[in-house]
Parts: C-alpha cells; structure tokens; sequence
C-alpha cells in the first residue's frame, strides 16, 4: 500500500473489522484490550470506543522491558502501566500503532507474563511495516507498507492521529 493513501479512518475501519472478526473466530470471552504507550495507547483508545469494551482499557509502558537502551537512550517521560493485578487466564487483545522489528512487541509481552500467563493474545497494530527481526507478526492491521531503508513511518496525535512518514539522517 503506498503511504500517500494512509488514512487513518480508514486504516481504524480496517482494524476494527479485523479484531471483531478475530474475536469471533478465536472465541475471545471478555477480551482484555491494552495499549502500548503512546502510540499504541491512542489507538486502544479509538477500537476501545468502537469495540465498546466495557473493562477499563489498559495502558503499557514497556520502558524498562526494552532490549535496546544502548541504541535509544532511557526515555525520560516514563509512565506507568496501568494493568489489572491479575492477567491469568485472560484472553487479551495487544495494540499497537506501527509493528516494524517486532522488540516493542517482545518487551510488552515479557511485562505481560510478568502479571500473569493470559489465556491468549491478539496482537493487533495499525500499520505493520518491513523489517522484522523477530519471529512476531500481527493477527491484525489496519494496512501492511513497505518503506525503503531509512524511512520511519510515526504516529502523530493523541487529536487528532495523523501519519507522519520521516526520512532518518544518514551517519557519516
């Protein structure tokens, strides 16, 4: 899909319709919804509404669960997770805005289990792009792009979202 026809309408029309066919063919019973800071978060919020969840969404901050300080630095406006203490057993559906190498996912899971072992989980992302390098992929997108090496596609928002496709600076 070429990023010039990114629409974030559409993209969460997409979304929605994959998760609620997800729900019904996985059997999801009350389905947690989390959403992975602040990306992440803005969408959650946006299929929460639709979805009309009515279990308080859950919001992750995976900060110290990340495998990359040495390359990104601490991120310096930490928030804190605002999960349920007991996650055992729940079916739980895992959002977030932009799925590149698949280590946010990794480190959101891992902060997960550390509340306890969910019964299943659905991952679902509003744009998944290329460049996985761990062996996760969503069960749900809003639309799947590729971007050449040294672009970035970035969520704007929280109001309104918008999409933000940026070029990286070249190391000399």
């Amino acid at each position: 899909m070429p990023t010039s026809s990114l629409n974030i309408a559409d993209l969460l029309d997409t979304l929605e319709a994959d998760i609620r066919q997800q729900i019904a063919s996985r059997k999801l019973a009350n389905p947690l919804l989390i959403g992975i800071h602040s990306g992440g978060a803005w969408i959650a919020e946006q299929i929460h509404r639709r979805l009309r969840i009515a279990e308080p969404l859950g919001l992750l901050d995976i900060t110290f669960y990340r495998d990359d300080f040495s390359q990104i630095g601490m991120h310096p406006n930490v928030k804190a997770s605002q999960l349920p203490p007991h996650l055992e057993g729940r079916d739980i559906i895992l959002i977030d805005d932009v799925f590149y190498t698949g280590r946010t996912i990794r480190a959101a899971l891992n902060e997960i289990f550390d509340y306890g072992r969910p019964n299943q989980v659905l991952l679902a992302v509003l744009i998944e792009r290329n460049g996985r390098q761990i062996p996760l992929q969503p069960d749900c997108r809003g639309a799947r792009i590729d971007l050449p090496e040294g672009q970035r596609i970035k969520l704007t928002g929280p109001d309104p979202l918008g999409i933000d496709l940026q070029t990286l600076a070249c190391a000399a």
